[in-house]
């Protein structure tokens, strides 16, 4: 919004032409966002304890977990700010950012319904309603995505890890590629959101991981010299990446070991979409097995601890799943398995961008 008001006034002030570039938007809608969860936190912790949306804790979770009493739905922090800064600083006109935002505000709100029953009935939405209504969501996302917001000449079109100008396009099996996709990253997120400050700050990770790509692949110079695809307007999307970032970094100053509030699902669940269409909107999905590696291990370590118990008929592989319940169980302290799991994120972050010099 305000790239629409002042820009145009760069001939009567030069100062507003700052306004034309998307870096200088990026770190001051971080910035806003990091702010406004700070000076916004403590009222709206209050204001949940005193409702009492305290997060009900299940018998079966480590004994640590059962000693807690702490109020959820702090991702209506990282919601509020996030949307605020949006449209602020973004070009609300760029097809990218309409889609995003308009998808962020839905997932959000199925996220809140979901937080509101576990409290109120002390039993969330039914798993098959939520991931109905999850679906029904990502697909409409795709969809729009594919036939609106795509240039025709990119879709079902992804770059491949660690070679020059190579494509896999997956032309109309595209929409069924990245609703697999979306739907493994939201619920991923969604499972790692399981300790204090864990999924914070690994999302802060990944998405400055992404502004980072999502900025190259914007802008032409930058693309042509690292041999990656030229998406045109999608570099504003490094706007959304770099807000998400510093909304969840302040959101920290609260959800930091030990937690004083929890994300909940208002929270994982738009944030879980956000990278995912951070991702497809790249066209760097593949690229997520490193920016987003620590989702994809707290997932699969569910998925394989399913599958091994139906098979072996209740038996095994992990202590407990997701994978940081693991450590828990085998008595790891809960900050430093946080602290580790965040190390492991930046690695695997710092392995990502290093892909794009190997190419």
């Amino acid at each position: 919004m305000l790239f629409l008001i002042f820009y145009p006034l760069k001939d009567v002030w030069i100062g507003f032409n700052l306004f034309r570039y998307i870096t200088f938007r990026a770190f001051c809608g971080s910035a806003l966002a990091i702010i406004l969860v700070l000076l916004l936190g403590k009222k709206i912790i209050n204001y949940l304890r005193n409702k009492n949306f305290i997060q009900p804790i299940k018998e079966f979770m480590p004994e640590d977990h059962l000693k807690k009493n702490i109020p959820t739905m702090g991702g209506i922090l990282i919601v509020t700010a996030s949307v605020i800064s949006f449209l602020l600083f973004a070009d609300i006109t760029n097809r990218y950012i309409i889609l995003g935002i308009l998808s962020f505000i839905a997932f959000a709100i199925l996220g809140f319904f979901d937080d509101y029953y576990k409290v109120k009935r002390k039993k969330g939405l039914d798993i098959k309603t939520k991931l109905i209504s999850q679906s029904i969501m990502i697909l409409l996302l795709i969809l729009v995505f594919y036939f609106w917001v795509e240039d025709k000449g990119l879709r079902g079109i992804t770059q491949i890890l660690f070679f020059k100008n190579i494509f896999l396009n997956f032309r109309v099996f595209y929409p069924i590629i990245a609703f697999i996709f979306m739907l493994i990253v939201s619920n991923a997120i969604n499972l790692t959101d399981g300790l204090d400050g864990l999924a914070a700050g690994l999302i802060a990770i990944c998405s400055g991981v992404y502004a980072v790509l999502i900025y190259c692949g914007g802008n032409f110079k930058i693309a042509h010299y690292l041999n990656l695809l030229y998406i045109k307007e999608v570099g504003e999307l490094s706007i959304f990446a770099l807000i998400l970032m510093g909304a969840c970094l302040g959101f920290l100053w609260f959800n930091a070991y030990p937690a004083e509030i929890f994300m909940g699902d208002v929270g994982s669940l738009p944030l879980g979409m956000m990278l995912g269409y951070l991702a497809l909107s790249s066209k760097q999905e593949i690229l997520f097995i490193f920016a987003g590696g620590v989702f994809f291990l707290e997932f699969f370590s569910v998925l394989l601890q399913v599958i091994y118990f139906h098979f072996t008929k209740g038996k095994r592989i992990f202590r407990m799943a997701p994978l940081h319940h693991h450590y828990e169980m085998r008595g790891e302290k809960e900050s430093k398995i946080v602290v580790r799991f965040w190390l492991i994120g930046i690695l695997l972050g710092i392995i990502a961008l290093a892909s794009l010099k190997i190419r």
